[in-house]
């Protein structure tokens, strides 16, 4: 037979507080912070600090498990009789579990369906943070949760119901909510339920049926990469403006004119300002990294004295949270090499005006560098400055996370293979680098299309010669026309089917003309700068072809 108590726990005693004997007993008697009188037994705690002895208000139920085992657990009730309800269905629970009607792992299930769904999101938090996620990730997946959970009257599990969870999504939709983020909630709480289902908290997740939306039909950020003049001018003008927004006078007769005095500390600050912002946004574009790993990278981090100088991205910083090494263009370790030797001798500089410090403090603590949170704004007044459109005719933005579609691109464009250019990008999915992440647009599609073989199909190109002698355009013999006009030679080339190449070539040599039956393209050879003309305009009504008058060719190799 289970029984029912309340658990007592001490806590200080009240600064204020009144002792008294009552049948042999201490007790403190108070006035809370409502005006209450409260009244509570004493005992001694560590140290024999005087504590008063207070009651929770929540029932404790005490029962034999399925298995026999003595447990005691949290009814949740302030009312006895309520909890005594509660402590009856425990026990006729363990009931069924000894006669065999229903297993442990069921009951346990049935059991946690009672459970507040808070308490759930907390322990799946918990469970997150276990696996070493990257704390955005699980800041923004309990942010998910707590939304669906308040908006949909989700309290318990069992309230979890696929058409609730529908419904919201559609007048989600209908308030402009893009697929992209609605796939993010739904898969929020997906991803929940299944961990209920492997911590046996559900028998079965009743979210995994929920259709995911098509983001390819509303994409809201349709990203862009930079060309390599828009880039040169986003790096002047990332290192100019910092000084001349100081030196741009704000009102007055000459207001947005750059003539204000900045005194020369502050100068060489803003200076070293803008050499900064133009580095973040170099490195951003030749490694690929996003805002927030570069924001967490340390100089420690950074290795410039090998063969193969990089940047060493730590598990807990990095997305996918595997920890990566990315390459450095040798070039643009140099520049970190001459940065981060300036920043040796500005940190000496400083110990040295400083009495307690250490003179030879370490770098290598420090962030490479500062990067704010308001990068994406700072990066707007940049790209304005530069004169680089934020949106396109096609409604693509650039903005700071355009930086690594830039460096996806850019591969593509060197020619770099998909599956290299996959694990520069650090992606799961190939389909992620060359749809999402590649821009067409930077793409030589025209020099690809131009590298591909001659296809010619069931036809081949015959390349016939036709050697003119003379003024009199009359047709020779190539031995003939070699000997008696050397220095007026032009010759024609005819795509013509194979079979006609004989015929062709005895016609030339005794006519003035040459059948086009199956021509396909005339082009245009000389020397001397001279060549005859061959168009359609030339083609005769028996089907035969007409030379021109010679005309100059010179920086024109080729007619069609």
């Amino acid at each position: 037979m289970g029984s029912l108590r309340k658990k007592t726990f001490t806590k200080p005693l009240p600064a204020e507080a009144e002792l008294f004997q009552r049948k042999g007993q201490q007790f403190a008697q108070w006035v809370d912070a409502k005006g209450k009188k409260k009244t509570a037994p004493t005992s001694t705690g560590k140290g024999g600090v005087l504590r008063i002895v207070v009651e929770s208000r929540f029932w404790l139920a005490k029962y034999r498990d399925g298995s026999g085992l003595l447990r005691e657990i949290a009814t949740g009730c302030k009312d006895r009789a309520a909890a005594q309800t509660k402590l009856t269905d425990l026990e006729r629970r363990a009931e069924l579990i000894r006669s065999g009607v229903v297993t442990e792992s069921q009951e346990s299930i049935a059991g946690h369906l009672a459970t507040p769904l808070a308490q759930h999101i907390t322990d799946y938090m918990t469970h997150l943070k276990g696996r070493s996620g990257s704390q955005k990730h699980r800041s923004n997946v309990h942010a998910c949760l707590e939304r669906l959970a308040a908006e949909c009257g989700f309290r318990k599990l069992s309230d979890l119901k696929v058409g609730r969870l529908e419904q919201w999504l559609l007048d989600a939709e209908q308030d402009g909510l893009g697929p992209r983020t609605r796939n993010r909630y739904r898969s929020a709480i997906v991803a929940f339920c299944g961990w209920c289902v492997s911590s046996e908290r559900l028998l079965n997740n009743p979210l995994k049926s929920l259709p995911v939306a098509n983001e390819k039909t509303d994409r809201r950020r349709l990203r862009r990469a930079l060309n390599e003049a828009e880039i040169g001018k986003l790096f002047d003008a990332a290192e100019r403006r910092p000084l001349l927004e100081a030196m741009t006078i704000r009102r007055g007769r000459d207001a947005g004119k750059p003539l204000a005095n900045v005194k020369p500390h502050v100068r060489e600050r803003l200076i070293r300002l803008g050499r900064e912002r133009r580095l973040i946004y170099l490195v951003l574009l030749s490694t690929g990294l996003r805002k927030a790993e570069l924001q967490s990278v340390h100089v420690h981090q950074v290795i410039l004295d090998s063969d193969w100088p990089g940047i060493e991205l730590s598990p807990d910083d990095e997305k996918n949270s595997e920890g990566s090494f990315i390459p450095l263009r040798n070039d643009v370790a140099d520049e970190l090499r001459s940065w981060l030797a300036d920043r040796r001798s500005e940190l000496a500089e400083q110990n040295r005006l400083k009495l307690d410090a250490d003179p030879q403090a370490p770098l290598s603590a420090e962030l490479l560098f500062h990067v704010p949170d308001s990068l994406d704004k700072v990066f707007n007044k940049d790209i304005e400055l530069a004169g680089i459109a934020k949106r396109d005719d096609r409604s693509r933005v650039v903005d700071i996370h355009a930086l690594r579609t830039t460096f996806c691109s850019m591969l593509q464009k060197a020619g770099v293979a998909p599956r290299v250019a996959q694990e520069a990008m650090r992606h799961s999915d190939i389909r992620l680098t060359m749809a999402t992440y590649t821009d067409p647009k930077l793409l030589d599609i025209a020099g690809a299309v131009e590298s591909l073989p001659t296809i010619t199909g069931s036809h081949q190109r015959a390349e016939t010669v036709v050697l003119l002698t003379g003024t009199d355009n009359n047709f020779a013999s190539e031995g003939e026309a070699q000997a008696e006009a050397p220095s007026r030679l032009s010759v024609i080339h005819c795509d013509v089917d194979t079979s006609d190449s004989a015929s062709l070539a005895s016609q030339a040599s005794g006519g003035g003309s040459i059948p086009l039956t199956r021509f396909e393209r005339a082009s245009l050879s000389a020397t001397d700068n001279e060549a005859f003309l061959v168009s359609g305009q030339d083609v005769t009504a028996s089907g035969r072809v007409r030379c021109s008058e010679p005309v100059d060719v010179a920086g024109s190799p080729e007619d069609d």
